[in-house]
């Protein structure tokens, strides 16, 4: 039976939304934290977060997941190259949302998408339809836009949709479950998390416990559960719906942060921003149209393929 008559997993797809949600929310959470510096922010995010990670993995398999990626050196490598994707982008986030820089942050998650396709054709040798080369064209002329507008590139909106992008390539790469191979990148993190937080109270621009008080402590500790949780969320949805759906929902995230940006934190969105981003959610509409065309297609030349006497079994969905 093809996989696209099946019914949507809804709790899958609850929980991949959920973790989008998340991620465009998150902008609110670090915005408590903005008399905190953002090295110190980064260094308790990938703490904490790593301690959640290794310790549900421990608990739950023992130390067979780490053994299965130590016997594979490349394994290993690409999950180092992949963990410094992550914190260059969380780093960056964090510096972008508790300097004013929320919406700029929000560009970087929209053109992320269209970033994936580049690196797609460039290094996998992946080819483009007429209409997915359109979307990129007209994405690309957003960003000139928008550089036009700032007087300068957007750097941070680009900066971390490249360094998604790229960490979404290594881990599309390397053969690891995904929580294993967070749990992997965790690992990488861990010491330089650790000394990030350590040379923060050496030099007195960190005060964990004996200075900020337990409210913001206490949010550092989340922000690590904060990190861990919606990634998780993600690998076990994504799992259980189809790609086609995760790529509608990836916008949630977006969506929500220009808002928190443009109605909680006042920054501005004027007319030269509105026609970069108009730009820019024009290739996400041309681009996601192909790609539900190209879907609908490939089901229905599924079913077209199949043998008459099993063709009618394709419209009756199991029942959950």
């Amino acid at each position: 039976m093809s996989s696209s008559s099946a019914p949507l997993d809804r709790r899958g797809l609850a929980i991949t939304a959920g973790a989008f949600v998340i991620w465009g929310l998150v902008p609110l959470f670090w915005a408590l934290l903005q008399h905190v510096p953002p090295m110190q922010i980064l260094g308790h995010r990938m703490l904490w977060g790593g301690v959640l990670v290794i310790g549900w993995l421990l608990l739950t398999g023992g130390t067979a997941w780490l053994r299965n990626v130590w016997r594979r050196p490349r394994l290993a490598l690409m999950l180092a190259a992949s963990g410094l994707c992550i914190s260059v982008n969380w780093g960056l986030f964090i510096w972008a949302v508790t300097n004013g820089h929320v919406v700029e942050t929000s560009l970087g998650y929209f053109i992320n998408p269209l970033m994936n396709v580049v690196i797609g054709v460039l290094l996998l040798g992946e080819r483009l339809s007429r209409p997915q080369w359109l979307a990129v064209g007209v994405a690309a002329a957003g960003v000139a836009w928008l550089t036009v507008g700032y007087g300068a590139l957007p750097w941070i909106a680009l900066t971390l949709a490249c360094s998604f992008a790229l960490y979404g390539l290594l881990r599309k790469l390397a053969e690891v479950e995904a929580v294993q191979g967070l749990g992997v990148e965790s690992l990488y993190l861990f010491l330089p998390a650790l000394a990030l937080v350590l040379w923060g109270e050496a030099t007195g621009s960190g005060h964990f416990v004996d200075g900020w008080g337990w409210r913001t402590d206490l949010l550092l500790v989340l922000g690590g559960a904060l990190t861990a949780l919606p990634l998780i969320g993600f690998a076990y949805g994504v799992r259980r719906i189809p790609l086609a759906v995760v790529g509608l929902l990836q916008y949630i995230a977006p969506t929500l942060s220009l808002a928190c940006g443009v109605f909680v934190f006042g920054e501005p969105f004027g007319i030269d921003r509105a026609i970069g981003f108009g730009a820019i959610w024009t290739a996400l509409a041309i681009f996601a149209a192909d790609g539900l065309h190209r879907s609908r297609r490939r089901a229905a030349e599924e079913v077209a393929s199949m043998p008459a006497e099993a063709a009618p079994l394709c419209d009756e969905a199991p029942r959950r």
